[in-house]
Order: structure tokens, then sequence, then C-alpha cells
């Protein structure tokens, strides 16, 4: 085959319902948008606005994974039940928004069906359509039917607890907090947040990716690119044209940032008194050895997110048309290990821009990507 040959594949990866690959996760993990260094920091100032909530949000985040933990055996013993349409007809997303009324008991009550009319709330109506999105995203985008491939319903609870200052993926569901209103609004703003969670259950359902050290960071790596890439899409936008910004309308008013993460420039987020400054390295020589935050998985998550960045506006367009398609085959093919490190994740990235589109300039911008981030894909 030569370089400006493109192999004859179909448009699209395999569905959950083609795929033996496509199963519950029996470690479904608890997954935030906010990570839990900048909440540690918040909670450590002076000014009991800003720090009694982070404090609050910090314990209700430990009660949630403790719970999570405990409930394991029992709701992932099988496959969830899913909603499917006729035989033939389009898939189609089956969504209910919840109203957990400012408490912490889940799901809470229900205020909005698929197909019904928008009500006042607003919140509730983002959270409804940015659910939406996301489902046709990974349909239209890469044959893919809901989270779990096989037309799981998307559920999701709003308002919840007082002044929570984060969203969440606990496995089986997406909850929003309306943060304090200081550092954090309301979590359905931003639909990249939406998309970022609910990637959390396609990984869940697919390599399922280990939460710990550079698995861990590559798990949430990958819900960033697909909440950008959701971002992008809503707004029509080609690679080069967009902020690569995760998070940028949920921070507040005492806040200087720009967003809780950027891809583009990993580390340039945010830095003033509030929030502290960026961690997160975009190259392998700056990668942080900690203990905290599981082995830093929000932190050097910037290190592949900047490769994806490279590859993106290298290829120019759409995003999820070529770059976003590959990093889709690596984590739906099968050969994605739970424990994959960085490398092995890039050298999988090479490999599938190789059989996607051949030998050309996809498969060289990945090449060039990961070197820039000083992490080797192979040749």
């Amino acid at each position: 085959m030569t370089d400006n040959q493109r192999p004859t594949r179909t448009p699209t990866a395999r569905t959950a319902a083609d795929s033996p690959l496509i199963r519950p996760a029996p470690h479904p993990v608890f997954c935030t948008i906010v990570p839990p260094h900048v909440l540690d920091h918040l909670s450590g100032l002076d000014d009991p606005v800003l720090a009694v909530p982070a404090r609050r949000t910090l314990e209700r985040d430990a009660r949630e994974r403790t719970r999570r933990l405990s409930a394991v055996a029992a709701t992932r013993a099988a496959v969830p039940a899913a909603t499917r349409g006729a035989e033939g007809a389009e898939a189609t997303p089956q969504r209910t928004i919840y109203d957990a009324e400012n408490r912490e008991e889940l799901p809470g009550t229900k205020v909005r069906a698929e197909g019904s009319d928008p009500g006042g709330d607003a919140t509730v109506n983002r959270a409804y359509a940015g659910l939406g999105a996301t489902f046709e995203l990974f349909l239209k985008s890469f044959g893919r039917d809901s989270i779990d491939g096989r037309g799981l319903p998307l559920n999701a609870t709003v308002h919840y607890g007082k002044e929570y200052a984060n969203a969440f993926w606990d496995g089986e569901q997406m909850v929003f907090g309306d943060g304090d209103g200081e550092v954090f609004l309301d979590f359905t703003l931003p639909v990249d947040v939406i998309g970022h969670e609910l990637t959390h259950g396609v990984t869940q359902y697919t390599a399922n990716l280990a939460y710990r050290d550079q698995p861990g960071a590559l798990n949430e790596s990958v819900s960033d690119v697909f909440g950008s890439l959701l971002k992008q899409y809503t707004l029509g936008q080609n690679a080069e044209d967009a902020d690569w910004l995760i998070g940028a309308d949920v921070l507040g008013p005492r806040v200087e940032g720009k967003a809780l993460r950027s891809m583009k420039e990993p580390g340039t987020a945010y830095d003033d008194d509030v929030l502290g400054k960026d961690p997160q390295p975009g190259s392998m020589a700056d990668y942080v050895e900690t203990d905290q935050d599981n082995g830093g998985v929000h932190i050097n998550s910037g290190i592949p997110n900047r490769a994806f960045y490279l590859v993106a506006t290298a290829l120019r367009g759409p995003a999820w048309e070529r770059a976003g398609q590959i990093w889709y085959d690596v984590l739906t093919g099968g050969e994605l290990s739970a424990q994959a490190d960085f490398a092995a994740f890039a050298a999988l990235t090479a490999k599938a821009a190789e059989e996607r589109f051949g030998r050309g300039e996809e498969r060289e911008a990945v090449l060039k990507a990961w070197s820039e981030v000083g992490v080797g894909a192979g040749s």
C-alpha cells in the first residue's frame, strides 16, 4: 500500500452490539470534573465563603466514592437493561432528568423524560440538551448507540447538594452540582463537562482503563478529548478555531483563570490566589510523581491531552473526523489494556491511524505529536 492509498474500511468502528469487547466494567469508578487538588487548595483558604463549600464537596465526594465501591458487586453483576428501538430503526436517546432539590439522595424527583417539552428550569433543560448532544456525537461520528453501545438510557440528576462544587459520573448516571456561585457556577453550563463525564461511561464499557497513575491519566484525558470534541461539534468548529479549554464556563466571578484545564497549553488554565497554579505538565519532561489524586490522574492527563491537540490541529478541519476517530478506534478496538501506559496508548494510536487512513498525514501527525510530548509511539 502506498502512502496515498486508503484501505477499504467502513467509516465507523464496530458498535457494542457487534463486539464481544463491549462489557460492563467490573469496577466502575467515581469520576469528578473538578480535581481534588483544586478543592484541597480551596478548603485551606482563610475565606469561609470559599473554603466551606469546598470542604463539603470533598466530604460528599469521599462518601460517594465509598458508596460506589460498596455497591459494585450488586450493580455490576450483569449488563444493565437497555432500551432499544425496533430493528432497523435509527437509534434515539432515552433521557431522564431528576432534581435532587439540593439534597444528596439519588436520583431525586423525576422532572423531565425523553420527548417532553422544556420546562422553566434552565439547569434541567441544559442537562437534557447536553445528554442529547453527547448521544448524537457518538452516534453520528462513531456509530455508537449510547454510552454502552447498546442504547443505555441516559440519566442525570441536577441541583445535587447545597453549593456542591462538582459534577460526576458514578458508574450509572450523571450528577450536577449548582456550584457555590463564587468559584464555580452551575455545572450544566459547559457542554464539555457533560461530554467529559459521560465519556467516563464509554471508557467503563470498553477499555475500562484503571483509575490510577498513567492508565488513570489516560482515562481522564480520553474524557477531556471527547468533552472538547463535543464542545467543538455543537459549535460547528474546526480544530484550528477551537479554544481547547475544558470547563471554561463553570468558573465563577472570584476566579481569574480561563478554565479547569487547557489541552493546548497544559499548566496555563489558571494561576491565582483562589485556585492556585494549574499543575498540569505538557510533556514527559515535567511528569508529576505524586500519591495524591490516584497518582495524579487529573494532572498528568495534560500530556496525552496536548498530544491529541497537536494531532487535531495538524490535520485541521473537524477534529472528530480524523483525530477523534483514531482515539475512538483505540478506546474501542480491544487491544488497549486496562493498565496501559502512555507509550502503549501512543503506539496504538499510530497503529489505528495507519489501519484507518494508511501511511499518510494522519499517521505522521500522530507520531510527531507523541514525540513532541516526549512519548515514544513506535515508527
